[in-house]
């Protein structure tokens, strides 16, 4: 099939022409356009290190055949192969916790009840500056404010308010 293809495509990165190189950049951009709509990925505002391996791998493969460095067909087989184990470990971690908390993570609970949890923000690696920073960025002046805060599985900072008792 390659053989067929060639031609169209060219061979390797010694004899490609610039014409071929963007049939192939036109190739691999609509295949990697289907894998990614096809794989369980989500927006790129809220992606977690789950997704964003699989994006970088991605990349760095059909780059190789967009450039003829690796073998056209056999490197679309292989993206397609990760985007369908990226698929079945996303399945997986959805159907089990304890596989979801390997893959994914869990969140970390920074603040509760408005104190800071000194254990959980070195564990989170941040210092009090980033936390007074997101804080800051969700409209709250001081940890003594606030319910809870949580360092999300994706990296974002999520701030739940007082619950005042009000309405």
């Amino acid at each position: 099939m390659e053989e067929f293809l060639h031609p169209i495509i060219g061979a390797d990165a010694d004899t490609i022409l610039w014409w071929q190189m963007v049939v192939r950049g036109l190739l691999i951009f609509a295949y990697g356009l289907a894998l990614v709509r096809l794989a369980p990925i989500r927006s790129f505002a809220r992606t977690g290190a789950f997704d964003i391996v699989l994006v970088v791998i991605l990349g760095s493969i059909l780059s190789r055949a967009l450039t003829a460095n690796a073998q056209f067909l056999p490197t679309l087989a292989t993206a397609t192969a990760l985007v369908l184990f990226h698929a079945l470990l996303a399945w997986l971690s959805v159907h089990s916790r304890r596989f979801g908390f390997l893959v994914k993570g869990e969140p970390i609970r920074l603040v509760r009840d408005g104190r800071v949890d000194e254990r959980a923000m070195r564990r989170a690696v941040m210092n009090k500056g980033d936390l007074e920073l997101a804080l800051r960025s969700n409209g709250v002046a001081d940890a003594r404010e606030v319910e809870a805060v949580y360092l999300e599985r994706n990296g974002k900072i999520t701030v739940l308010a007082r619950n005042t008792g009000g309405d």
